[in-house]
């Protein structure tokens, strides 16, 4: 008797984990909404267990909603809950991890996906995590349901840049205490039997940070929907215009070194820069422009649709990406798509993606405003280079970064895994007579 592995041709039933997801701003969202629409679209099952801000996504996708304290919602963010709100033990290990100033959400919310897929093993091949890497993952795969775990890039990074930057000792002591949840993440990351990731760079910083051997780590680039993200010709550009993606207020977005390209620039011509994104009040960005007087110059969007988001790169004269660090960046290949000439920097991955030759994005080094200035100057005064770079921009999307190749290729990982896992149980004492991993009531699998 052996135990059953799902044929390569057969559809496959995934529990895909989002702790956070916001719909239209935030790498997780779209990845998670794109992939998940991708891999329906190839024949097999998906359900999102989600986190708020929950992600929006394909109809055919259910999501199941892991509702959590929201301490961090957008209305009375770094709340404190009320003792008559603690129901579950993920309730209390949310709230405890937060009053010791620690980022709680990872593990909270991996319990609750432990303990809401507990009761359906036999509902699923696999679950897919994206990004959480809690400690309720290792207690998934105790409950028989094999766990793929998708780093984008580790999490250390953006600790070690943003202890880099602190202005003062307690600021020091602030992030060290909020990112302590990266610990966890390199604990459970390195006992994966397979984890996936989106360039060779981020490849390296995993091994490198996490601990996990180079064997176990897999490269599957993200996507674009080349067919929404294009160029719109009826859209007039609006001269002096800059775009760019600002998710989060941290430093390794490096918005600040483009702040400061804008001020620059603001001395001798007319430029205006809309961030994707929220402001937030008080923040290192909100300081950033008042201390340069750049109120009337920035405009900040959030929560509107993809089509919008498709208007404004076709408004835009160039499109940048500052960033100190990118495991990736979808944004990068978002504009490449729109046809928007890119400035990007060298931080990460970014020379992997949006190719490095200065044919398909113009580069500079992270962290140097002067230098962001003099690249986003030189495009603004050549629509010959602008034409030239934009076009062939788009065009390595095309040959490159679709949502149906990411798809193929997570597949191919999810394959590989329940072949993987199936062998390690038939090493086991009792080998193949334990108890079966694979219970795949969907797709008419079950065990021996």
């Amino acid at each position: 008797m052996t135990i059953p592995v799902p044929h390569d041709d057969e559809p496959l039933s995934i529990a895909y984990l989002c702790y956070r997801g916001k719909p239209h701003v935030g790498g997780q969202g779209v990845y998670t909404r794109h992939l998940t629409k991708a891999l329906v679209d190839l024949g097999h099952h998906v359900e999102v267990l989600g986190g708020p801000p929950y992600p929006i996504l394909d109809d055919r996708v259910p999501l199941i909603k892991l509702p959590s304290l929201e301490i961090y919602n957008d209305y009375f963010p770094m709340r404190m809950p009320g003792i008559w709100e603690l129901k579950t033990l993920a309730d209390w290990v949310e709230v405890t991890s937060f009053s010791t100033g620690n980022f709680p959400e990872p593990l909270a919310f991996s319990i609750r996906a432990w303990q809401h897929l507990r009761k359906r093993v036999s509902d699923f091949d696999l679950v897919q995590d994206n990004q959480c890497l809690g400690y309720g993952l290792l207690a998934i795969e105790r409950e028989g349901l094999p766990v793929l775990a998708t780093i984008h890039h580790p999490i250390t990074v953006d600790r070690r840049l943003e202890m880099e930057h602190a202005e003062t000792r307690y600021q020091r002591f602030a992030k060290a205490r909020w990112y302590a949840f990266t610990k966890m993440q390199t604990r459970v990351a390195s006992r994966m039997t397979r984890v996936l990731t989106v360039s060779q760079n981020s490849f390296e910083d995993i091994h490198k940070d996490h601990k996990v051997p180079v064997e176990r780590i897999n490269v599957v680039p993200v996507g674009v929907d080349q067919d929404l993200f294009r160029p719109l010709p009826h859209v007039q550009r609006v001269p002096g215009r800059l775009i760019t993606t600002a998710s989060a207020d941290v430093t390794m977005k490096g918005l600040r070194y483009l702040l400061e390209a804008v001020a620059k620039l603001r001395t001798e011509r007319h430029v205006e820069l809309v961030v994707i994104g929220k402001l937030k009040e008080g923040g290192p960005s909100a300081r950033t422009i008042d201390q340069l007087g750049l109120r009337d110059a920035v405009i900040f969007v959030s929560g509107v649709p993809e089509e919008r988001i498709i208007e404004l790169y076709s408004e835009a004269e160039v499109a940048i990406v500052p960033s100190l660090y990118e495991g990736f960046s979808l944004p990068a290949i978002e504009a490449m798509s729109c046809g928007v000439p890119l400035v990007a920097t060298t931080g990460g991955a970014l020379p992997e993606v949006v190719g490095a030759d200065g044919d398909t994005a113009l580069l500079v080094p992270p962290g140097d405003s002067d230098a962001l200035a003099a690249k986003i100057r030189e495009a603004l005064d050549s629509p010959e280079l602008r034409a030239r770079v934009g076009a062939n921009g788009r065009q390595r999307v095309i040959d490159r970064w679709t949502w149906r190749h990411t798809a193929i290729g997570t597949v191919e990982q999810y394959r590989a895994l329940l072949a993987e896992t199936a062998h390690i149980q038939a090493r086991r004492p009792g080998g193949a007579g334990s108890a079966p991993r694979f219970r795949r009531n969907r797709v008419g699998v079950r065990p021996c």
